[in-house]
């Protein structure tokens, strides 16, 4: 029984949402909690977990949440995750914290992807249980939005210093949501009035005194030039202090950051650029695709005309080859469980271990010297011996590592030179790729 984790496949725009409440500690948890499962039960619409997580992993029931709640307390607090095994995932975590300090209860939930709320009735079964949710339990502030969009509204803190923070919390209307629920104390500080003449498609006062704001019936369309609009409007009225050209000049520049942006990669590398771009955080996906369509490989430096290749200097030819075989190896040693495709030693190998390199952040989270005296020597071996079993290339062997070459066709290659060069920084990886040095003596064997 395996958790579809939120990071196992390409990241996505998530569904979040977080409530921040106090409870009774006095009450036991099972009675505490009722209502806050009943109102998931009843509402979580597609996306229930079935997995409840301590110390151990159990299938979700009623039984396995209070065993779960039991071995997750540590100290003054405790933890429980739940989970889905199927899609869509879910990232749910209850942290309760107990006395002496002031018990609280705060539950965050990720639901991946977001399109899976662009149903107006599954968002309306979504606000229901925050409905609930926020009329049983003293909450002071709870909202749901798309995680992209957030990620540039500097939550949670919104640029403030974390201390005043932890003292004052969401004092006031730093950022409006899709849903949102603002407690009593936020309420007051407003207005009551002004808070429900707010301009949003739902504003409903809660029996205990907190406001239930909802922008749009879908949450999906939040970038959309309505959406943008109305969250504008609403921020406003709720901070007259706030200019509305700025606010939505604001809110429309986010939108841009996220609008799809077609990939224009050179077609010899739009494999390991792909790739990148959907290893990159969703929120920074569209930036990173139109920086890489200005971007261009630099041509190729490490090598020189046939006609002034260096002659073998070393004594014994075969014992050279089979000692660039052998650095090979210890690259093939070295990635084999992460990049399979490396034992075939082919162009698309040389693809997967650029990328590899570029997910790490292999040389910078790797010793400068482990790099120099190890991974530099395996590469350009490896890069040599692709070039020889796949454009008929031969080895030059000699003494000095850099100064050894490979011929293809009218040219002679450095791979030594280049693995140092591709080593230098996590930009190089790109610039001075595997893959694009071997199409570039591909054209020119």
């Amino acid at each position: 029984m395996k958790p579809l984790g939120m990071y196992d496949s390409r990241a996505e725009d998530c569904l979040w949402f977080t409530f921040d409440c106090t409870f009774d500690q006095q009450s036991a948890p099972e009675r505490e909690l009722e209502p806050f499962l009943q109102a998931l039960e009843e509402h979580a619409d597609g996306w229930m977990p079935d997995i409840a997580e301590g110390t151990r992993r159990r299938k979700y029931s009623r039984a396995a949440l209070w065993k779960a709640l039991a071995e997750g307390r540590n100290g003054n607090s405790t933890d429980l995750g739940l989970y889905r095994t199927t899609w869509p995932a879910l990232d749910m975590t209850l942290w309760l914290r107990h006395p002496p300090r002031p018990p609280e209860l705060h539950i965050s939930i990720k639901v991946k992807p977001l399109s899976f709320f662009s149903e107006a009735e599954r968002c309306l079964h979504f606000v229901e249980m925050v409905r609930a949710w926020a009329c049983r339990y003293p909450v002071s502030h709870a909202k749901a939005h798309s995680t992209d969009d957030t990620h540039f509204t500097g939550s949670p803190h919104f640029g403030c210093d974390k201390e005043i923070w932890h003292r004052d919390g969401f004092d006031k209307v730093y950022e409006v949501f899709w849903l949102n629920v603002f407690g009593p104390k936020l309420v007051e500080s407003i207005g009551r009035e002004r808070v429900l003449s707010t301009p949003a498609w739902r504003v409903e006062e809660l029996p205990n005194g907190c406001v239930l704001m909802v922008m749009r019936p879908t949450v999906t369309d939040f970038a959309s030039k309505e959406a943008r609009l109305a969250q504008a409007r609403a921020h406003v009225h709720l901070r007259p202090d706030l200019d509305f050209d700025t606010v939505l000049r604001t809110l429309r520049e986010r939108s841009a950051m996220l609008a799809p942006v077609e990939p224009r990669f050179p077609p010899d590398l739009a494999p390991l650029l792909s790739r990148v771009v959907d290893d990159v955080a969703s929120h920074e996906r569209q930036r990173k695709i139109v920086e890489l369509n200005a971007w261009r490989p630099p041509e190729p430096d490490e090598w020189r005309p046939a006609s002034s290749a260096l002659p073998p200097d070393v004594d014994n030819l075969e014992r050279a080859l089979e000692h660039y075989n052998t650095l090979a190896e210890h690259l093939v040693a070295l990635l084999h469980t992460k990049v399979p495709s490396v034992f075939e030693a082919t162009p698309e190998s040389l693809t997967d271990v650029d990328f590899f390199f570029w997910h790490e952040e292999f040389p910078t989270s790797r010793l400068r010297e482990a790099i120099e005296e190890r991974a530099v020597p395996a590469i350009g071996a490896y890069l040599g011996e692709v070039l020889v079993r796949h454009l008929g290339g031969r080895w030059i062997p000699r003494q000095k590592l850099e100064e050894a070459q490979v011929l293809v066709g009218h040219r002679v290659w450095l791979p030594f030179v280049r693995a140092r060069n591709y080593m230098r920084s996590r930009q190089a990886l790109l610039d001075h790729s595997l893959t694009w040095l071997y199409r570039v003596a591909e054209r020119h064997r």
